[in-house]
Formats: C-alpha cells, sequence, structure tokens
C-alpha cells in the first residue's frame, strides 16, 4: 500500500509540470505538420492535443476542429482523407466516397515532395525549437564552459598510471578538441576498454598521455543501472574556473543548432549502446522517470527548465524520425520507396505496415513504463 501511495501521490505531484512540457512540445510539433499542410492545401479535419475523449474544443474559420482529449501523451493531426489519428491513409473505397473538392483538400492527392514535407514538418518544427531555445539563452545569459581542468587524481585510476596531475588541463582527445569538461565525460563515458591519448597542457607545456578508462556501473539518482567510462580524474568547480561567454546573436543561433545535434547525437549512442548491450535496458524510461526528471529540473530555475524543454524537443523529433509505420518516419519510409518505384506502397502493405508499428510502440511502453515501475520499487524497498 505505501508503494502504490508513494507512487500515485509521485505522478500527482511530478505529473503536472511534466504534462504542461510535453503538451508545449507536442504543440509545436503537432503546428509544423498543421501549417505545412495548410501551405500544400491540404484540408485539416482535427488538431488535437491529446488522444480519446475531448475535454474541450472549437471550431475554426477553416472548419478544423481543435480539440483537447484526456489522454495527454501525444497529439495529431487529421487530414480529411485520413482513417485514424495515426494518419494511416484511408482506403480506395473511402477515397471513392469524397467529393471532387474534398477529393482536392485531400493529403493523398498531393505530390510525394508535399506529402514529405507535410511529415518532416513536425520533427522540423521540435528542432527548430530546441536551437532557438538554446540561441536565446546563449544570446541573454551567454555560454556557460567549464573548461577540463583536474581538480584531483584518483590513487591506483588509469588517470593516476598515465600521469594525470592536479592542476592539468585536457585539450584534446584523440585530436578532438575538448572545450569543456562535458565533451571529455562524453568521450571518455563511451569509451570503456579502449586507449585514449590525452592532451594535456601542464605549465605552458602539452604533454601526450595514454590512459585506458575502466567500465563503472552506477545507478542514478532514479535507481537506473548504468555503465560507463571513467579515468579517475575529478573536476574543477571553483568560480575562477568557470568561463562565462558572451556571444552575438549568429554565433548564440550556430550554438543552438549545434547543441540540438548534440542531444540527438547523445541520444543515437545511447540507443547504440542499449543495441549493443554495452549499457542495460533498464535505463530506458517513459512517463513517470520524465516526469520526476521535469520536476527535479524546474527546482533548478527557469534555464535550467528551458534547456531541458529543448532537450525533450530534440528526441521527440529524432524519435518521430524512426523509420517505424505509424510515426513520421514510418510515412517518409513508404514515400521513398514510392518517389525510387513511381508508384505508392500497396494498401495491403501499408495496412500490415501500421499494425506492426503499433504493436511495436504498444510493447515499448509496456517495456518503459514497467521500468519506471521498478525502478521505483527498487528506491523505495532499498532492493537492487
Amino acid at each position: 500500500m505505501d508503494f502504490l501511495t508513494t507512487l500515485t501521490s509521485g505522478i500527482w505531484s511530478y505529473g503536472i509540470v511534466f504534462l504542461l512540457v510535453l503538451t508545449a512540445v507536442v504543440f509545436i510539433h503537432e503546428l509544423g505538420h498543421f501549417l505545412v499542410a495548410r501551405w500544400c492545401g491540404v484540408t485539416v479535419k482535427a488538431f488535437s492535443i491529446g488522444f480519446g475523449p475531448e475535454i474541450y474544443g472549437f471550431y475554426d474559420k477553416h472548419g478544423t476542429r481543435w480539440r483537447f482529449a484526456w489522454i495527454p501523451l501525444g497529439g495529431y493531426v487529421k487530414f480529411i482523407d485520413d482513417d485514424n489519428a495515426s494518419s494511416q491513409p484511408s482506403g480506395s473505397k473511402t477515397a471513392d466516397r469524397l467529393s471532387p473538392a474534398e477529393r482536392a483538400g485531400s493529403f493523398q492527392s498531393k505530390s510525394v515532395a508535399a506529402r514529405a514535407a507535410v511529415v518532416a514538418a513536425g520533427p522540423m518544427a521540435n528542432f527548430i525549437l530546441a536551437a532557438v531555445i538554446y540561441a536565446g539563452l546563449n544570446a541573454t545569459v551567454g555560454v556557460h564552459i567549464l573548461p577540463a581542468y583536474v581538480d584531483a587524481v584518483v590513487a591506483n585510476s588509469p588517470a593516476e598510471k598515465a600521469g594525470f596531475k592536479s592542476g592539468d588541463r585536457i585539450v584534446a582527445i584523440d585530436g578532438r578538441q575538448i572545450e569543456r569538461f562535458d565533451d571529455l565525460q562524453r568521450i571518455v563515458g563511451s569509451s570503456a576498454g579502449q586507449p585514449l591519448t590525452f592532451t594535456v597542457e601542464r605549465g605552458g607545456e602539452m604533454l601526450p598521455l595514454v590512459a585506458t578508462p575502466n567500465a563503472d556501473e552506477q545507478r542514478d539518482a532514479f535507481g537506473r543501472t548504468f555503465r560507463r567510462g571513467i579515468i579517475g580524474i575529478q573536476r574543477s568547480v571553483a568560480p575562477g574556473k568557470i568561463v562565462t561567454k558572451d556571444v552575438s546573436l549568429p554565433e548564440a543561433l550556430m550554438l543552438g543548432v549545434s547543441e540540438t545535434y548534440g542531444n540527438i547525437s547523445q541520444t543515437v549512442a545511447g540507443l547504440w549502446e542499449i543495441i549493443t548491450r554495452r549499457q542495460s535496458a533498464e535505463q530506458m524510461g517513459g512517463p513517470i522517470m520524465m516526469a520526476e526528471v521535469t520536476a527535479k529540473v524546474a527546482e533548478l530555475g527557469i534555464d535550467p527548465m528551458l534547456r531541458w524543454i529543448a532537450f525533450i524537443s530534440a528526441n521527440i523529433g529524432f524519435l518521430n524520425l524512426l523509420p517505424i509505420p505509424i510515426l513520421d518516419g514510418g510515412h517518409l519510409m513508404f514515400y521513398a520507396y514510392e518517389a525510387i518505384r513511381r508508384k505508392p506502397v500497396s494498401e495491403r502493405l501499408q495496412q500490415a505496415g501500421f499494425q506492426v508499428g503499433l504493436v511495436m510502440l504498444t510493447l515499448l511502453m509496456v517495456f518503459v513504463n514497467f521500468n519506471d515501475i521498478m525502478n521505483v520499487w527498487r528506491r523505495l524497498t532499498g532492493t537492487g
């Protein structure tokens, strides 16, 4: 009973902030689909935030139903010839029942390029939102940089054996420039067991040091197990070591795009490590984990919160581009086939693809929610 009480109270207290964040990100995603669809002459029947029964809705002057629904984990834009909320195209018999005017505004009547543009617009809107948030923060508060200074070296660690000393500054790893400590952590963390050549600045000299990160298994604050490479150094967080750099608007925009790309790259690397079993799939989380993280980030202030929103937006955009039927990437996969073969994928194959995609997403949701519940259980009972 204590477990259920804690779980439900946690969901309630964390969930409100998370749903506000998710609603904003989903709205931008669907708005991308909506605006490009209108631009391409597609008739939009519904713009929904959430799934299931409607809480509130209204019609605009173009006849689009704008609605909020009871299941707030997503949203959709429904076109005049869609069969359902996943933009599954209607069959030929259904399309034949449309009037000539309705067929002119149907999604399937548009060129492959137009349909692909409408589908890709959702993820692109997410990427743009992330880049704009990062750029705005960079332009207004500056860029905070914590260079890769070594504050202390752990005894008997790979770093000590390689010759690292307190006060060293790491400027490159295997020829890749290191501007901040985060760069160091990202490279070392994904390189367990692989020798790395560090270029270290010490007393005005550049020294090459070779260290092989150890594989370290840890649990995060939410009870999830993950493996990462470590060499055994502690970073310096002394005020004098933190640099705040003012940047111009063009620089802020470029950095915003770079940070968005970095988020996506980090997600791709994480998924690959799970697929190759270098990391445990246990760390994959669902809505409960996202709600917990959102609540904790919200306590840190507006800057971290905006960065978290940008991170979520970039990753929602990327995940929607995965080539899974029912997702935007699955639709784009079908359109690529149509563009190459000069004929659309058969209705039967599309129907089968959407069914497979739905099963895959359902299984994934069951898995990540099970992970969330088990991690809450482990934290409460102190097991695992």
